[in-house]
């Protein structure tokens, strides 16, 4: 373990400034949520990136695809690099570096003309504009325990609520070239860098200022951590058939894409109306529990999404898992929070952050190949089998995980927690 002795004097003033609360929040949160929902909202370039690139670029579809492969990639590059540089330059620095480099990345993708320039430029906005996301998480997870699942849950609710406003504008606005996506992405990712700038501070604890802890030896030993990431790439594996086979499924019952979109509108109005409740209620639940039977509705609505017909059907089918989905968001952040030391926060928050992306390449593969070989009724019970297990999986956990809460909640840095799991 090597020491610093420099700690950037304008940080810790802004460190030492109070934040007056708002709704029990402090103002830091809803700042935090201003740039989600920024983000969310003015990220109109990704959805419709095939499109571009096939249309505009004039792209082969496997060649587009392998450009967005490779935005993808980069994704998870970013979680990780967003969580190292959150502990080492800190949360606002982090956030205000991917902001701004995201614009750059997106203006050069926007602008690129040669297959280099197009490869070069995708990978910049893979590694970038994911990178303020572990560098906010820890920012949050800097907060007291009794704040961060509201915090978290703010933040999923607006990212989600800017999701449906960009859903709704993006296709309309495509309409007029697909430039103007580009420039409208990279006005509101300095929009948002201009929001961490201003109302941001900084919340890198004074011990992560003065330690420089290598990640990986204690990551190694953390079996607990281990088997949650575990647990949570399987979770998003099965929880991404729901954006991935879900459409197959419902075109070959002979339902449009209109009807598909309409369908998937359900998941956003739902969370937008029943996520600032399902907060308040599960805030004093256990994690454990929550988590365990989120992941259970999860592989239910799955499955039964996989066997359904009809539209009514399906709709039940994304009901369901919308509920399973609106669980775990509630205590994603604070679950892997709790686990992480306070000087490895950015950098856990950052791997927490890679079983989104690792599940996001499995779930297509995997979910694709099983419709493509065994059919739909192999697919469905193999959701429902995937829940059964990721729910005793997690509940097998729960007595680990609440040692380890109770550790960190008196202080003390239990790197080896997981042995007992």
């Amino acid at each position: 373990m090597t020491t610093t002795s420099t700690i950037n004097p304008a940080a810790t003033a802004v460190l030492s400034r109070p934040s007056r609360p708002h709704l029990g929040l402090p103002k830091l949160v809803w700042a935090l949520a201003a740039t989600h929902f920024v983000g969310r909202a003015g990220g109109v370039v990704r959805s419709f990136l095939v499109l571009y690139l096939t249309q505009a670029q004039h792209l082969s579809p496997a060649t587009a695809g392998a450009v967005v492969a490779a935005v993808g990639v980069g994704d998870i590059g970013s979680q990780l690099l967003g969580g190292w540089l959150g502990d080492r330059i800190g949360r606002r620095n982090t956030m205000l570096v991917g902001f701004v480099g995201a614009a750059v990345a997106l203006a050069a993708l926007g602008s690129a003309d040669s297959m280099p320039e197009i490869w070069a430029a995708a990978v910049g906005v893979g590694l970038t504009i994911e990178l303020f996301r572990p560098a906010g998480s820890a920012a949050v997870a800097d907060l007291p325990t009794r704040q961060r699942i509201r915090a978290f849950g703010l933040l999923y609710w607006a990212a989600n609520l800017g999701f449906s406003v960009a859903t709704v504008t993006a296709g309309i606005l495509a309409k007029y070239g697909y430039g103007l996506l580009f420039w409208i992405n990279v006005v509101a990712s300095l929009t948002a860098a201009l929001i961490v700038w201003r109302l941001v501070p900084e919340t890198r604890p004074a011990r992560s200022m003065r330690t420089r802890r290598a990640l990986l030896p204690v990551v190694l030993r953390d079996r607990l951590m281990i088997a949650m990431m575990a647990i949570h790439v399987g979770y998003f594996t099965l929880f991404l058939q729901t954006f991935t086979t879900l459409p197959l499924l419902m075109t070959a019952d002979g339902l449009g894409p209109a009807t598909y979109g309409a369908v998937l509108a359900l998941n956003g109005i739902a969370i937008v109306v029943v996520q600032p409740v399902a907060v308040r209620l599960l805030a004093g639940r256990s994690g454990s529990v929550v988590s365990a039977v989120s992941m259970l509705l999860v592989g239910v609505g799955a499955a039964l999404g996989a066997v359904s017909h009809g539209t009514v059907g399906f709709a039940g089918s994304v009901l369901i898992w919308t509920l399973g989905q609106i669980g775990i968001a509630v205590r994603f952040g604070d679950t892997f929070a709790d686990l992480a030391p306070a000087e490895l926060r950015g950098r856990y928050m950052g791997l927490a952050g890679t079983t989104w992306s690792i599940g996001a390449v499995l779930g297509p593969l995997a979910g694709t190949a099983l419709l493509s070989l065994a059919g739909p009724a192999v697919l469905g019970s193999a959701c429902a089998i995937g829940g059964i297990a990721l729910f005793a999986a997690q509940r097998a956990l729960a007595p680990a995980l609440r040692r380890r809460t109770a550790a960190q909640s008196h202080g003390t840095n239990n790197d080896s927690e997981g042995s007992a799991a």
